[in-house]
């Protein structure tokens, strides 16, 4: 069994952030009528093909308290019509927010999405009130480009972790 490197990183502030275009045709929007099996089916959706496994054994209870609590915000990415990837930022205390999911599904890969996605999720997380720093964490299961996006998009490794 391989070695999983899992990358974590983070912006201390909204100057850091390298903000990508928007690329013709997609649309980001906030899912503000908060709905766990929409949260749930974005996870299955994008986390498929990357072995997202830590909340399929999850109760209806459990998606529900996680998905509709007032600290988390889910946006999705739409391509003429058609989800093209979503975001997931959680509030945390002293001024945290972390990007807790982030992804494209399959279909949607390669095709400039990403980097706009992403720019588009630290923004937000630097407009939420009281936001002191970003951070997220990836590992080498993700998609091989993920960290590369991370990165220019503004954020920095603080810390590497091999298991």
């Amino acid at each position: 069994m391989s070695k999983v490197t899992t990358y974590y990183l983070e912006m201390t502030s909204k100057d850091q952030l390298i903000e990508k275009p928007q690329p013709h045709g997609l649309e980001v929007i906030e899912a503000k009528e908060k709905e766990f099996r929409f949260n749930r089916y974005l996870y299955q959706l994008v986390g498929e093909l990357w072995g997202w496994t830590d909340k399929l054994t999850w109760s209806e209870g459990q998606w529900q308290t996680y998905a509709e609590n007032d600290d988390l915000r889910t946006f999705v990415a739409y391509v003429n019509g058609s989800i093209a990837g979503y975001y997931e930022l959680q509030q945390q205390p002293s001024g945290q927010i972390n990007i807790a999911y982030f992804g494209l599904p399959p279909k949607f890969i390669g095709r400039g999405f990403g980097s706009h996605l992403l720019s588009h999720a630290l923004k937000t997380a630097w407009d939420w009130e009281g936001a002191q720093r970003v951070w997220v964490h990836t590992c080498t299961l993700d998609h091989q480009r993920a960290l590369d996006n991370y990165k220019a998009c503004g954020l920095q490794v603080y810390k590497t972790e091999m298991c």
